[in-house]
């Protein structure tokens, strides 16, 4: 795109922005939706626990990562706390490499954590790693089909995607009810989630 030149008073301005992209301008409208349910339902996180519970088969053995949230994410303490008393193994993830999929680190409550790329918390690099059966994947808006908007960087579909080449993991949403929307700009390199959980309830896609 061309410079345009300024005669008036004699700069160079930048050229003009193109539209925005229809994910981004989703993204900061329900960044905005998301921080008004976290602050509206501070007892979300223990609802959505149950239903996960209740609709959620996890088989004897089952590896189940989750995150560690950051800003207004669904907080997953009260699930990781049960999942924890059921005998069942967490993950956490990490981003090991930019634009790879994540590797997936256990983690036990208590344990000591580093700040990874993106100043999210996950294991140190002795941690052992797991291949998740169950990924309880954070998201910005999602739909009952199994649609998610994510943050833009594609870790969770380009790991999913990995996954699902030699396996059939269960990928499940994890966010506030008011996170739903009816339709979402998707492609086909996004990967679908198998269901998803909110305070609200269990809806599998």
């Amino acid at each position: 795109m061309e410079q345009q030149w300024d005669d008036t008073r004699n700069i160079m301005l930048p050229p003009i922005a193109p539209l925005h992209d229809p994910k981004h301008i989703l993204r900061e409208r329900m960044k905005g939706e998301r921080r008004y349910a976290a602050k509206a339902r501070p007892d979300a996180a223990k609802h959505a626990a149950t239903h996960f519970l209740s609709a959620i088969e996890i088989k004897d053995g089952a590896i189940v990562s989750l995150y560690h949230p950051m800003r207004d994410e669904l907080d997953t303490e009260p699930l990781a706390a049960a999942l924890i008393e059921r005998g069942i193994e967490i993950a956490l993830p990490v981003v090991a490499r930019r634009k790879q999929p994540l590797v997936f680190r256990r983690y036990v409550p208590g344990d000591d954590l580093v700040k990874g790329s993106y100043g999210e918390l996950i294991p140190a690099d002795d941690a052992p790693e797991r291949r998740p059966d169950i990924l309880v994947v954070p998201l910005l808006a999602f739909t009952r089909a199994g649609g998610r908007l994510g943050y833009g960087g594609s870790y969770y579909d380009r790991t999913l995607a990995t996954l699902r080449e030699t396996g059939a993991p269960l990928a499940i949403g994890y966010a506030y009810g008011a996170q739903e929307v009816d339709a979402l700009p998707l492609t086909r390199l996004d990967q679908p989630l198998d269901w998803v959980v909110t305070e609200r309830g269990a809806i599998r896609c």
